[in-house]
């Protein structure tokens, strides 16, 4: 990968164009381009046969197409999910998830080359965040699935390894592109952007006009319990963290879900659950329950049937919408806060 080329592939479609112009050619040839980089999900130049090869070589010269190489594909025995490791031009590991459901296929997808956010429950951050990944980066990882599995993707949570936010500006760059009618024309509102809560960029997110799903990582009724287990809440209170998803809501009409791991004895009590109803009612809420996945790192445990049916009740009595995730892959460490920078 060379740093002073330019990466085609998360150029936008007008910056595309503008790339284009500035080489001699007609407009059109960017419309080409892009169906090459992101509908056929080409791997180099030579391959755009209705490219004069003068342009070829001059896109080669100027330009590098960035691509991520399939290492090694694990499915579950439980659900078929799919886990895959990818290795990038520099040699870093991601690792990516695709899950069939009766509405269509999904991807997770990372944004980040490990993360920073130091989440106890995570194991994706115990080796920290060596960098971020470039929208050509997450791209590929959509890409070289639908390449493997022979079928369309038809949605996208942005949740594996990194925190997307941090990443802002090419996490956003690659919603722009991946739901262009010019590329997969995935619908924006089949993408789902996830966050422990960083407050400023919520605020710049619900200003972008994008139609995406915002998920928060709130795991915890208050201030105390989210200290203990997420770092990110030393520095972002709850009540500003919740102020910024009611700005979210009013600004895109997009209703946030809340991401909330159960643990056992930590977040899962009848107390909490009633906290956690106070504080979420009346905002329309949609919360989603998630049984905590083992990792080898932690000690923590799942909370119990019993106290996780208790939990959902109180929730439902105060008309706030529940949804157990229905945890897939975990047999493959496939689930939610499973993945990490694994290559045995």
């Amino acid at each position: 990968m060379n740093s002073q080329k330019i990466d085609i592939k998360s150029l936008q479609y007008d910056a595309l164009q503008e790339l284009v112009k500035d080489l001699g050619q007609p407009k059109y040839r960017a419309g080409q381009i892009f169906s090459w980089l992101h509908e056929k999900g080409v791997r180099s130049f030579e391959e755009m046969t209705n490219l004069p090869e003068n342009l070829r070589k001059e896109l080669s010269e100027k330009c590098d197409i960035v691509n991520i190489t399939k290492k090694k594909v694990l499915t579950s025995s439980i659900d078929g999910t799919k886990k895959y490791l990818f290795e990038l031009q520099d040699g870093q590991l991601i690792e990516s998830v695709m899950m069939r459901y009766k509405h269509g296929n999904s991807v997770c997808v990372s944004s980040q080359v490990g993360c920073a956010m130091g989440c106890s429950f995570c194991a994706s951050t115990l080796n920290g965040c060596v960098r971020d990944l470039r929208a050509s980066e997450i791209l590929d990882q959509v890409y070289e699935i639908q390449k493997d599995i022979g079928e369309r993707v038809s949605n996208i949570v942005i949740m594996g390894m990194g925190e997307p936010l941090i990443n802002y500006d090419q996490v956003v760059g690659f919603v722009r592109i991946v739901s262009s009618e010019n590329a997969l024309h995935i619908s924006q509102r089949n993408i789902t952007i996830s966050t422990c809560g960083i407050v400023p960029a919520i605020i710049k997110l619900s200003k972008e006009q994008l139609k995406v799903t915002l998920a928060l990582s709130l795991h915890a009724p208050n201030d105390d319990i989210r200290k203990a287990i997420m770092p990110i809440a030393k520095k972002y209170s709850m009540q500003e963290i919740l102020d910024a998803c009611d700005f979210y809501f009013q600004e895109t009409g997009r209703r946030v879900t809340f991401e909330y791991c159960l643990i056992d004895q930590v977040n899962d009590r009848p107390e909490h659950a009633r906290e956690l109803a106070k504080r979420l009612k009346g905002k329309g809420a949609h919360v989603n329950l998630i049984p905590v996945n083992p990792t080898p790192e932690n000690h923590y445990h799942e909370a119990k049937e019993k106290e996780i049916r208790l939990f959902t009740q109180i929730l439902e009595d105060s008309q706030i919408t529940v949804t157990r995730r229905r945890e897939m892959g975990r047999d493959i460490s496939g689930a939610c806060g499973q993945l990490v920078r694994r290559s045995s």
